[in-house]
């Protein structure tokens, strides 16, 4: 797989996984909604492909305009920490304090490789309707013939659909940075504080396993 493209594509469904606020309600049929966020996300970045290039921070503005408003941020922070997530390993303060950081990590990191975004496309699967709380939605990124499949899983908040964990290619991403976290905390030697402000999610080690 180009890695590149590896990069960019993580990129995108990293992102998608990092802030809380969302608009889309629970009428809104699963496919359609992940459908929506995909085409705002690819029309963005095709429209400022020149600005792109020039400039990577443009691309850590798409990924806030253009991806924030859809995602469970705390839910990915509860999967990404694992049991250090709870009350008996670290506080509130802690647990907000990693997924500012996490968050602004990848943005840094990845805003490069979506400077570089050409033009991908992408198939919808056809959907299955579960009684699943959490419906999972399965896209083919096409990369020069190769198909790349991931699956946004979401959940109902309220009256709104939230992207709370991915799959690129049969990985669970939420599973492979909990495993980079948990064995940073350990070599920190347990202290939580100092595993928080080290932790630098790998995301091309999670897409490759």
């Amino acid at each position: 797989m180009n890695t590149l493209f590896k990069q960019t594509l993580t990129a995108s469904v990293l992102s998608t996984m990092i802030v809380s606020t969302a608009f889309a309600a629970p009428t809104e049929a699963p496919p359609v909604f992940v459908k929506r966020v995909a085409d705002g996300l690819i029309s963005s970045l095709k429209a400022n492909q020149a600005k792109l290039k020039a400039n990577p921070a443009e691309a850590r503005a798409i990924i806030r305009n253009n991806l924030d408003p859809y995602i469970d941020s705390q839910a990915f922070t509860r999967i990404v920490m694992g049991t250090y997530a709870t009350n008996q390993y670290s506080t509130a303060a802690q647990r907000a304090q990693f997924e500012k950081n996490f968050r602004e990590s990848l943005i840094e990191n990845y805003g490069t490789a979506f400077a570089k975004f050409t033009n991908q496309t992408y198939t919808l699967r056809p959907y299955k309707e579960t009684n699943s709380k959490n419906p999972v939605v399965t896209i083919d990124f096409n990369n020069n013939g190769e198909k790349i499949p991931v699956s946004f899983q979401l959940i109902e908040k309220g009256d709104q659909w939230k992207v709370r964990n991915m799959n690129v290619s049969g990985i669970d991403l939420g599973l492979q940075f909990r495993n980079q976290f948990a064995a940073n905390v350990k070599r920190n030697g347990n202290n939580i504080d100092k595993a928080i402000a080290t932790f630098k999610p790998d995301a091309d080690a999670a897409t490759t396993k």
